[in-house]
C-alpha cells in the first residue's frame, strides 16, 4: 500500500510539472491536439500506478516523451502557419451578414440548434442579436453583438435546415397552411429554408438558403 501511496505521488508531481510546463490550466482553452495529448498522458499515468510490477521510470519517460512531443508540434505550429491550420484547426464563421453559413455549419458538425444553444450560452438569444458568430479553434463560441437588438423572449426551431420541427410549429400556432402561407410570401419551399425561429412576441428569423435573411413579424400563441 506504502509502494502504491509513493509511486502515486511521484506521477502525479511529474503530470503537475508537465501540465503547467504545457502552459494552459483548463481544458477548454486547449486545442484538438492539446487535448489529445492530455487523455494520452492520463492513461500513461495510470499504468505505473496501478502496476507495481512495471517500473515507475518508464511511466515517467512515456509522460516526458509526449510532453517534448507536444512542444515540437507547438514549435512547428509556430513557424508554419499552414501546419497550425492543419493540427489545430483555424475559426468557422457560422454566421455573417447575410445570416447562418450552412455550409460552415455543417463542416463542423452541427445544426441550428447547436448554434441556438451556444449562442445562449454566450449571452445571445436569437440569430439576428449578432453581426458575426464563429467558433474558434478550441471549440468555444465568439460573436460581435448588435447593441439595438433586444428581446425579453426566447427563440424556437421551427425548420432547420429544411426540415420542420412540428412541436414547436403547433405550440406556437404557426403550423398548417399558416407555414406555407409564409413560405408562399418569401417564394421559398420547405427543403430551401435553412433556418426559421420565431420567439414569443412574433419575431421570426427567416433564411432561404442562397439569400439573405429576413426578419417577419407573426401572430403567435401567447409569450414564452
Amino acid at each position: 500500500m506504502a509502494l502504491i501511496f509513493i509511486r502515486t505521488t511521484i506521477i502525479f508531481v511529474v503530470l503537475l510539472l508537465v501540465m503547467r510546463l504545457m502552459g494552459k490550466s483548463q481544458i477548454g482553452e486547449m486545442q484538438p491536439f492539446e487535448f489529445v495529448i492530455s487523455l494520452v498522458i492520463a492513461e500513461l499515468a495510470c499504468i505505473p500506478m496501478a502496476d507495481s510490477s512495471i517500473p515507475i521510470l518508464y511511466g515517467i519517460i512515456a509522460i516526458v516523451a509526449i510532453f517534448i512531443l507536444h512542444q515540437i508540434v507547438w514549435l512547428t505550429e509556430l513557424w508554419f502557419k499552414p501546419v497550425k491550420n492543419v493540427v489545430s484547426g483555424k475559426p468557422s464563421v457560422v454566421i455573417n451578414k447575410n445570416g447562418i453559413d450552412e455550409f460552415q455549419l455543417k463542416k463542423n458538425n452541427l445544426d441550428v440548434d447547436d448554434l441556438i444553444e451556444s449562442m445562449r450560452v454566450a449571452g445571445y438569444f436569437n440569430l439576428d442579436d449578432v453581426y458575426y458568430g464563429l467558433y474558434e479553434a478550441n471549440g468555444s463560441f465568439s460573436a460581435l453583438a448588435k447593441e439595438e437588438t433586444a428581446s425579453n423572449s426566447l427563440s424556437l426551431t421551427l425548420i432547420d435546415r429544411g426540415k420542420a420541427d412540428k412541436k414547436n410549429l403547433a405550440r406556437c400556432g404557426i403550423a398548417g397552411e399558416k407555414l406555407n402561407s409564409i413560405l408562399r410570401e418569401n417564394d421559398a419551399k420547405l427543403k430551401e429554408v435553412v433556418a426559421m425561429t420565431v420567439n414569443g412576441e412574433g419575431r421570426v428569423y427567416f433564411q432561404k438558403r442562397g439569400e439573405k435573411y429576413k426578419i417577419l413579424q407573426v401572430q403567435v400563441n401567447g409569450q414564452w
